[in-house]
């Protein structure tokens, strides 16, 4: 996982999803997509299962990946028939082997705080793994007052692109009780932009990722519309 998050969804994340598809049967056929994530990720990332003229499983969603790493959580969303829009991982280290892997990937080497999302308005999903350090125990937990929390860039983000579900993991200490306010804080913001959020936590090892640490968390979410 990049400074800037990424990677696939490990047994400690927790995940962030929103919608805002007018109704709640486009907001399930997302999520239906969106379990096959946590499937298990290989160590290469294998060929590839659909592209935009022939997905798999049916009509291709498209997305933008934050904070994208080597591009572990890329995959599991191609997997599930998502087309990425874009890529954005500030190490170029990591945009390496996305280049390599699937060359036809819009791979943006990129400071989160300088992407702008605005080209990319209207896509089916915004998702991303934000920098788990601001909120981990392993650190100091500073949340907000630290600079390398991304939320405030996601919730721009969410603003430019107005995309149909949000997807955001981070680690279990994002649920810790010190962070309550934040989320309040976060799920309001949200609300305003036109989603309705909640927070889920989501056990690894049922959906097959060997790993036997604490729960990651989802947070998943309907539209505002009827």
């Amino acid at each position: 996982m990049s400074p800037q998050g990424g990677g696939a969804p490990g047994a400690s994340e927790k995940f962030l999803l929103c919608s805002r598809t007018r109704r709640k049967s486009e907001f399930n056929q997302v999520l239906s997509r969106l379990d096959m994530t946590l499937l298990p990720y290989a160590t290469d990332y294998g060929e590839r299962p659909g592209t935009r003229d022939q997905p798999m499983g049916g009509v291709l969603s498209t997305s933008i990946e934050m904070c994208a790493g080597a591009g572990g959580q890329a995959v599991g969303l191609e997997r599930a028939s998502f087309g990425h829009e874009a890529l954005v991982e500030i190490e170029s280290d990591y945009c390496k082997t996305p280049r390599f892997n699937r060359p036809q990937w819009n791979v943006v080497n990129r400071s989160l705080t300088d992407f702008e999302g605005r080209p990319f308005k209207g896509i089916d999903l915004l998702a991303g793994g934000l920098p788990c350090p601001p909120f981990s125990v392993a650190g100091k937990q500073l949340g907000d007052d630290d600079e390398r929390n991304l939320f405030p860039e996601a919730l721009r983000l969410v603003d430019e692109c107005r995309p149909r579900a949000i997807m955001i993991e981070n680690v279990r200490g994002f649920l810790d009780g010190v962070f309550e306010q934040y989320r309040l804080s976060l799920k309001a913001q949200l609300r305003k932009l036109g989603y309705d959020t909640d927070w889920r936590l989501l056990n690894a090892p049922e959906f097959g990722v060997p790993q036997s640490l604490a729960c990651p968390s989802c947070v998943r979410a309907s539209s505002l519309s009827p």
